[in-house]
């Protein structure tokens, strides 16, 4: 705007079409549109209501206003206004759009002016069509908006892609010519039950097709055994399930927001994924987040330089330290800065949703597949003990943020092709590489019995052929803390296959024991050293059927353990917790629970390791709160448990104490209560990192790790491994399975192979 002497291109300055403009004299300029209603009150405001109509240019009304306002109050005021979004300006004798479209325009910001100008002075848009809709029919709608249609494609400043599907591989062509011709786009569907319109791509820093064909591809793994089974390389086709009225809504609302950018408008929601259901009439928009690692629109080589550096570990004081972890950040505040990861089509899980079959005394959710178990056939998605991502917390809050951190740690997990990769044998590699049985200790009798074992056992407890060392095999660095290098192990140990179907029977396969989520790379790297400390306890536990002394629960004082112990009796069940701390020392607990009511006694149970016994005591009845769930609908006939997996289900029906009696506490030890840890607190992350250091060292083992981050998530994930500590799958190979029960006096000689526990660790 201007003040000084009109001139004849001077605009016209007034309140905006979408308001209706009322003056009480003495109370207040009242100014209604459809949404709102706004009181300007004041002498200056009721001078001014009546030259703001539209006809008077800023020097004008600055000259009508005098007396009752001298012209540097009035400039004030108008700017005020201005900035509030209350005023439009048009240019005498120009086209203007009729009254409804003019209040449309003004309330958007845009100006009705230039919307009046007509849309073919912003340029034509041009129509692509992938699948079934009418290419012809679809150019005519765009005309009978006002748009204009460019006779060739070179010529458009927009295009106009719809689809049946988003993830249709012609997608990848469309993308390619858009991006060549140096043109924004927009992608639509709208042939479904639910209409999906946007984003606009092409926009500078703006993610791409393939950045969201990415996200899309996550939420739909459940199609895999299909894909895999019918040799579909895309999408599989579904029945179309659509009204006529639903595909004019959708092509309608394709039509508003092209014409909205070519009118000017711009707002966060183009870069967003709008879908409307048209059943209920739900509505969301799905932002869509920039790869920075995408191959097509940025660096592909991110994660594999990332892979190429070193782990440095720096100062993290420790914020909280309540509940199941010491961390540098609050669940809530991890829960809002991630929050957007959480979504059905552009998070990495559909929902964090409460576990529906948990007491109300349980904290437990659950955040979509488990990528960490591959998705071989439609069983396996139903079925597995461990098919979801799960958490659980004393809070409500940790429990979430847990769930969402175990999602997080089997997405960036899996492989996704842009890992640093080194092609070369075992032999040829030489000290550089770490020798995948090192990590795995699968016994020799277990790789001459393979057949039969995998015939009997679940995927868990699979044994591959024995390693090649003079084959060609991919490699991945992954950083020893203790000796401060790279090495290398092979990438099939370090990364989910992603659930892509069966492949190779006998390939390497990754299982999740020392993956972590964290607040902070420090964070995460002690939580997956901690699960692995954890699961060589349990394992040396299990497996010799040892008896361990009692953690006296009633001495932890804890209130949230005393609510689990009251829910649990009005459940009539018992429950209590082992001690399980092995020559590591890092306080390690396993908690159980069983039936009182029944010959059955359906023995759950779930274990914890930290530096602080009651962390490690919340963790392990957590993960026991997590399973107890698949168990309380169980019948006196055998049926209703929530999973069909037979390892559990054989357990849950027949296992009882008096017939595994490592599972109660060993009498000739007195309970173990807080002070009998010793335990130190320390204020930052990086000391216990430092202690865990010299700990894997005075032991003999190298601490390695492999950074997982993946750049557009930004949430910290590791992979941590410490060669020689024991998974509790059932691999026996020689070491501390045997070595350390007689290390700690537990036994005078090691257990004899042949006797074993003979049930493998299903949890």
């Amino acid at each position: 705007m201007t003040t000084e002497e009109p001139t004849a291109a001077d605009p016209l300055v007034g309140f905006g079409s979408h308001l209706r403009v009322d003056v009480l004299p003495g109370q207040a300029v009242y100014l209604s549109s459809s949404r709102d209603v706004l009181a300007v009150r004041g002498t200056g405001a009721e001078t001014l209501a009546p030259l703001l109509d539209g006809t008077r240019t800023v020097a004008e009304v600055v000259t009508e206003a005098r007396p009752a306002l001298g012209p540097a109050q009035t400039r004030r005021s108008l700017e005020h206004l201005d900035r509030a979004g209350l005023l439009s300006a048009s240019v005498p004798g120009a086209p203007r759009p009729g009254p409804a479209e003019h209040a449309y325009w003004d309330l958007a910001g845009v100006s009705g002016t230039t919307v009046g100008h007509g849309l073919s002075s912003c340029g034509p848009v041009a129509v692509t069509v992938c699948g079934n809709a009418d290419a012809e029919e679809i150019r005519a709608q765009c005309r009978a908006a006002g748009l204009t249609v460019a006779a060739a494609e070179p010529e458009a400043v927009l295009g106009l892609v719809v689809c049946d599907d988003y993830l249709d591989p012609a997608l990848s062509d469309v993308q390619a010519r858009q991006r060549s011709a140096g043109r924004p786009w927009l992608l639509a569907s709208l042939d479904g039950p639910d209409l999906w319109t946007g984003p606009f791509f092409g926009i500078d820093g703006g993610p791409c097709h393939s950045c969201l064909a990415h996200r899309l591809q996550a939420h739909r793994r459940g199609e895999l055994p299909i894909r895999n089974a019918l040799g579909l390389t895309g999408p599989v086709a579904v029945p179309r399930a659509s009204v006529a009225a639903s595909r004019g809504a959708g092509m309608q609302l394709a039509l508003l927001e092209a014409h909205k950018w070519l009118a000017g408008l711009r707002h966060p929601g183009q870069r967003a994924v709008h879908v409307l259901d048209t059943l209920t009439l739900e509505s969301r928009h799905h932002p869509v987040r920039r790869r920075p690692q995408c191959p097509d629109c940025g660096d592909p080589g991110l994660v594999a330089t990332q892979n190429g550096r070193p782990v440095r570990v720096e100062s993290r004081p420790k914020t909280t330290t309540g509940g199941t972890g010491h961390r540098t950040a609050s669940a809530e505040r991890m829960l809002t800065e991630y929050g957007d990861l959480v979504g059905p089509v552009t998070g990495i899980v559909p929902e964090l949703r409460r576990d529906a079959r948990a007491p109300e005394f349980l904290n437990c959710y659950l955040a979509g597949q488990n990528l960490a178990v591959p998705a071989e056939n439609l069983a396996s998605l139903t079925s597995n003990l461990r098919a979801l991502s799960g958490g659980k917390g004393v809070t409500d809050a940790q429990a979430r943020m847990s769930a969402l951190g175990e999602a997080v740690e089997r997405h960036c997990g899996t492989r996704q092709g842009d890992e640093a990769v080194v092609l070369d044998s075992f032999r040829a590699l030489g000290d550089r590489a770490v020798h995948p049985n090192d990590c795995q200790l699968i016994h020799t009798r277990q790789f001459r019995d393979r057949v039969r074992w995998n015939a009997r056992a679940s995927h868990f407890h699979h044994v591959p052929t024995p390693f090649d060392e003079d084959a060609e095999t991919a490699w991945t660095p992954v950083w020893s803390l203790v000796d401060g290098c790279h090495k290398l192990l092979p990438t099939g140990l370090l990364y989910f296959s992603g659930g892509t179907g069966p492949g190779d029977a006998d390939r390497l396969r990754a299982d999740s024991n020392g993956c972590a989520a964290g607040s902070s790379l420090e964070d995460a790297v002690l939580q997956g050293f901690l699960e692995l400390v954890e699961r060589d306890a349990v394992a040396v536990w299990w497996y010799n059927r040892l008896r361990r002394p009692a953690v006296d629960l009633d001495a932890f004082d804890d209130p949230w353990i005393a609510r689990l112990r009251t829910g649990l009796s009005a459940l009539r069940r018992d429950v209590w917790a082992l001690d399980l701390t092995s020559d590591l020392g890092i306080p390690c607990m396993a908690a159980l629970s069983r039936r009182t009511d029944g010959p059955r006694e359906d023995i759950v149970f779930g274990f914890g390791a930290h530096y602080d016994p009651r962390v490690a005591l919340r963790r392990a009845l957590g993960e026991m709160g997590q399973l107890l769930p698949a168990v309380l609908g169980a019948r006196e006939d055998g049926t209703g448990y929530a999973v069909d997996d037979p390892a559990a289900v054989a357990w849950w029906s027949g296992a009882t104490t008096a017939g595994q009696p490592y599972l109660w506490p060993d009498p000739g030890h007195a309970p173990m209560s807080p002070s009998r840890y010793g335990y130190t607190p320390r204020r930052d992350l990086a000391h216990d990192i430092d202690a865990m250091v010299e700990l894997m060292r005075g032991a003999g083992h190298d601490l390695l790790v492999l950074d997982q981050t993946r750049p557009d998530i930004g949430l910290p994930v590791v992979r941590v491994l410490a060669p020689g500590l024991r998974h509790f799958w059932a691999r026996f190979a020689p070491g501390r399975l045997f070595d350390v029960p007689v290390r700690l006096g537990l036994q005078e000689r090691p257990t004899p192979y042949d006797n074993l526990n003979p049930i493998p660790m299903f949890v």
